[in-house]
């Protein structure tokens, strides 16, 4: 038996007949761009996170980035981030003419360190992008006790934390804005590429809509000067149709975790842990490890599929050379992307096929422990 990293169909097939149907309406209507499909989702999805306003987008780069631009940031300001995350983080804030800073992670959370946060503020610093990892939230009481002291906005990216919360708040609700990608592998993903942007400030979410619009408020009457950052009306109704399994879904993650942790914990693996306070959602279900490449190749040999996220800091990627960081910088989160490894997650996992992954890790385990004894320890505190 194969078990794959993800498998999208299983998880659209008992969906077929609505999403078959709402992308019919979708194109009976001529709405395509924008319109009421997203207009719709908006609404809905501002609710479930208990948020005001959403404001739909192409996807969860734009929503980083045009975020960055409703608050002004741009040449010369610094925005802080952490260099454990996606490229399109630092992407974002770099298109905005700024400069990533970064700080170190938590050796557990894999979440921004408060504790490292303060130094790394400085007159030019216009904001503060916490990453929700793997489905975590970052530890938002600490960052925005510290960012109010310095009257920083705080924007979350929660592109991995779909329904994710922190003493009962969903992620993407603390901060001025929560930026959501639903690319399709996303505990909520779209049939493509959308993204969308949670925020309680009206004003907030009326620079968001021109901006996504090419800086029109009004019908070839543009103001500033902004993008084509629309969400697609097909991806707006997708997501509508997907919207109310999430809960579900989630909660099935979730069970998934914990019967993979139970499995792993006579291993010599650093399971994933939830902070206090948190609901970790699990988009990701990574696993620390030494000798990570040797058991990823390995599994895939017995049909497992894994993957790693990430395998390079942000910081030593060859894009972000100009900014000068080297080895050693960032310690914690270097030594993540040496030993991340990430197990299949998908709801649709059976409890069998779990069991199937967590006995050939150990298999895996095993064998290269009789070639390399250091596997038998991993670098987490």
């Amino acid at each position: 038996m194969k078990v794959p990293f993800l498998n999208l169909q299983l998880h659209h097939a008992p969906l077929r007949e609505q999403l078959d149907a709402a992308i019919a309406a979708v194109v009976d209507s001529g709405a395509f761009a924008g319109g009421p499909f997203v207009a719709r989702f908006e609404q809905e999805f501002a609710a479930y996170c208990g948020a005001p306003f959403s404001v739909g987008v192409g996807n969860g780069t734009d929503a980083l980035w045009l975020s960055l631009l409703a608050l002004g940031v741009g040449p010369g300001d610094e925005v802080i981030t952490v260099p454990s995350t996606f490229m399109a983080t630092a992407e974002a804030i770099t298109y905005c003419g700024a400069r990533p800073v970064f700080v170190d992670i938590e050796d557990r959370t894999y979440t921004l360190d408060p504790a490292l946060l303060e130094p790394a503020i400085t007159p030019r610093t216009k904001a503060i992008i916490p990453v929700h990892l793997f489905g975590q939230m970052a530890d938002m009481k600490s960052i925005l006790a510290i960012a109010q002291r310095h009257g920083l906005p705080v924007i979350e990216d929660a592109c991995q934390a779909h329904g994710a919360r922190q003493d009962g708040r969903i992620a993407g609700t603390m901060g001025v804005a929560g930026c959501f990608s639903f690319y399709p592998g996303k505990n909520l993903g779209a049939f493509g590429e959308a993204g969308a942007i949670v925020t309680a400030d009206p004003d907030f979410r009326r620079r968001l809509e021109v901006l996504r619009d090419h800086g029109q408020a009004k019908k070839y009457f543009h103001a500033v000067v902004g993008w084509n950052a629309r969400m697609d009306g097909i991806q707006g109704a997708v997501l509508s149709v997907k919207l109310p399994h999430l809960t579900a879904a989630n909660d099935r993650r979730r069970a998934h975790a914990q019967q993979y942790s139970e499995l792993l914990a006579d291993l010599p693996v650093v399971t994933p842990v939830e902070a206090p306070g948190n609901h970790h959602v699990y988009h990701v279900y990574a696993i620390r490890v030494a000798a990570r490449d040797q058991l990823l190749a390995a599994l895939s040999r017995a049909g497992i599929g894994c993957g790693i996220h990430y395998p390079v800091p942000v910081h030593l990627q060859e894009a972000y050379r100009s900014l000068g960081y080297r080895p050693g910088a960032f310690p914690v989160a270097e030594r993540c992307a040496n030993e991340f490894l990430s197990l299949p997650m998908f709801p649709e996992l059976t409890s069998g096929q779990i069991d199937l992954v967590a006995t050939e890790l150990k298999r895996a385990i095993v064998s290269e422990m009789s070639l390399n004894p250091r596997l038998s320890t991993v670098s987490a505190a």
